[in-house]
């Protein structure tokens, strides 16, 4: 598991670097959702009794120009799927079967009858807790990470109820693996003991999830936050931070990789051993098998028998 330390290490450095990117701007909220879930983001809503949020724009930024996902409450198709869009009677975005690609920058803007807006921009920075599972004839690997437009501002850990020496973890900033030696007919076992443990620095604030990627996160606390939000700077060039959620997941993949080259490479190595033993065994029953007879009248003549 030497390779495997190596290349962590390597990568937190690169993380590390690239923390330090980010600046203070803006106040504003943020979320943490699991992928696959569903969650809404607030619009603080300026216009009393607004008909079906005929004056509400819902805009998206990732890392180039922003999108109007909802324009005077009219649900548009710009790059997200029509259907998982919707709004709440406050006007607030729904947005439903959260994936990765949805991690970014939500802007809420209203406008009065004149077109004028009304009030300032409801910013909310979305991020999304991913979780992948590998599996080997010998053993199950799970990666939990979280996903952001910005710098990692959050504490990733498995928690495990079982046997410490059935497992290994390792841990950076926004990524936790956990390795389970363990037969994948104990699926339910292992699945009742794996949580996902995902801080906010900032507030304190924990989810805990399960790796059933059928059950949502626990919410121990509130996960929106007013926090210091980094602003762009020029919307259409991409920033260092801006491209944080790509390399969580291009690591969490890399070692995903470098644990299936290494049991592969042991896989391999053990075969070859089992090679060696056998050959060598089949000399020593060769040897064992041999005797030799001689004629005692006439010392020069013997015969050999296999």
């Amino acid at each position: 598991m030497v390779e495997v330390r190596w290349i962590q290490m390597t990568l937190f450095v690169t993380l590390l670097l690239l923390q330090f990117t980010a600046v203070t701007g803006q106040t504003s909220s943020s979320l943490i959702t699991r992928a696959g879930d569903d969650v809404t983001l607030p619009c603080n809503k300026e216009i009393k009794h607004e008909d079906k949020c005929k004056s509400t724009n819902c805009l998206y930024n990732r890392s180039g120009p922003a999108v109007e996902l909802i324009s005077l409450g009219v649900i548009n198709n710009n790059g997200f799927t029509k259907d998982r869009l919707g709004l709440t009677a406050d006007c607030s975005l729904v947005i439903r079967n959260v994936k990765t690609i949805d991690v970014g920058r939500y802007t809420c803007r209203q406008f009065n009858k004149a077109g004028e807006q009304q009030g300032e921009d409801a910013l909310v920075v979305l991020s999304v807790i991913y979780m992948e599972e590998q599996k080997y004839p010998d053993m199950v690997v799970f990666a939990c990470s979280v996903l952001t437009d910005s710098g990692c501002e959050h504490t990733v850990e498995w928690l495990y109820e079982g046997n410490e020496t059935d497992v290994e973890i390792s841990q950076l900033d926004c990524l936790a693996t956990v390795t389970l030696k363990t037969h994948l007919n104990q699926k339910s076992k292992y699945y009742e003991s794996l949580k996902c443990n995902v801080t906010d620095r900032q507030s304190g604030n924990t989810l805990l999830c399960k790796v059933d990627p059928r059950s949502s996160c626990e919410n121990t606390g509130s996960t929106s936050v007013e926090g210091n939000i980094t602003p762009s700077a020029n919307n259409n060039t991409p920033t260092p931070a801006g491209w944080w959620r790509f390399i969580i997941l291009g690591l969490a993949t890399l070692v995903m990789i470098v644990v299936a080259l290494y049991i592969w490479k042991r896989t391999k190595g053990n075969q070859t051993q089992m090679e060696v033993n056998t050959v060598h065994r089949e000399d020593e029953d060769e040897d064992e098998g041999t005797v030799t007879y001689e004629n005692v009248g006439e010392p020069s003549a013997s015969v050999r028998l296999h």
